[in-house]
């Protein structure tokens, strides 16, 4: 066994079986910068919400999940720090893109919709304001930088890449997989107005699901009670932490400040209250 990844949040170990164990810290990022404080219990909700949506999808696409008991886990794992925050998963051939549907106009895609330019390839048409629900969610693109920001590209050169007809299944599988969530977040009270995919090939070379699916921080979550159009909804997950950053000219430095407890603790309850308007509310 070797640890592989050791990203922003995730710690991916190669049991070289065909099989990876992901853990998920408390660790919080903002700003591409990995921040000095971590949140109580962050791993944990990111997690229980990740796995809910997995299962809670599978009837549309497999997805690389294969355990949350730490018993099906190798010995290192079986460990109290562990619990609630580590799954074990298919190890696929990971495709080199993130795909990210979205339903509302809003961030970059706004800006270039208000210039009249075509995002990631798609002209947006219509008549839209800042926020707004699009007529239909489209699927924009990006490369996976390893270093740096990740690059949206135009669908038509994934295609070109992957293949049409996998591109076209990419393409109606991350869109079912919205809409479907989308509605029962709403239902709870959440507007998803954004989400990020990542897929890989299983063995037998079929589209599989992967990485986190619908957490705070693979999604733009509103909360629906504050919701308006032609305002800037605050984020339902690291919103206090970006302010804070802002407010104390922060943002965009590497060393960074311990996050105030003030902070932490209002942080921690959003993702909790996230988790149990998904998953319990309906």
């Amino acid at each position: 066994m070797k640890k592989i990844i050791s990203g922003k949040v995730r710690e991916v170990y190669d049991l070289e079986n065909g099989q990876l164990v992901i853990v998920t810290t408390d660790r919080i990022s903002a700003f591409d910068v990995i921040l000095p404080t971590m949140i109580p219990d962050k791993g944990k909700v990111l997690t229980e919400i990740s796995n809910f949506w997995f299962d809670y999808t599978k009837d549309i696409v497999k997805n690389h999940m294969i355990s949350d008991n730490l018993n099906d886990m190798p010995e290192e794992f079986r460990k109290p720090e562990y619990e609630g925050r580590t799954i074990l998963v298919k190890k696929l051939n990971m495709l080199k893109y993130e795909f990210i549907v979205r339903g509302y106009c809003f961030g970059s895609m706004y800006d270039a919709y208000v210039k009249g330019e075509p995002f990631c390839g798609v002209k947006i048409t219509g008549d839209y304001k800042m926020a707004q629900k699009l007529d239909e969610p489209i699927i924009t693109p990006s490369t996976k930088a390893s270093e740096g920001h990740d690059i949206y590209i135009p669908f038509e050169d994934v295609k070109a890449d992957l293949g049409e007809e996998l591109g076209e299944k990419i393409k109606a599988t991350a869109i079912a997989l919205y809409n479907k969530c989308y509605k029962r977040a709403y239902e709870n009270g959440i507007i998803l107005a954004d989400t990020k995919f990542e897929f890989g090939l299983d063995e037998n070379g079929e589209l599989t699901l992967a990485d986190e699916l619908f957490t705070p921080d693979s999604s733009r979550f509103w909360n629906l009670s504050e919701y308006k159009v032609e305002t800037s909804p605050k984020s339902y997950d690291k919103q206090f932490v970006r302010d804070w950053l802002k407010e104390t000219n922060q943002n965009g430095k590497q060393n960074i400040d311990p996050i105030p407890a003030e902070i932490v603790e209002k942080t921690a309850a959003l993702y909790k209250e996230c988790v149990s308007k998904i998953k319990y509310n309906k």
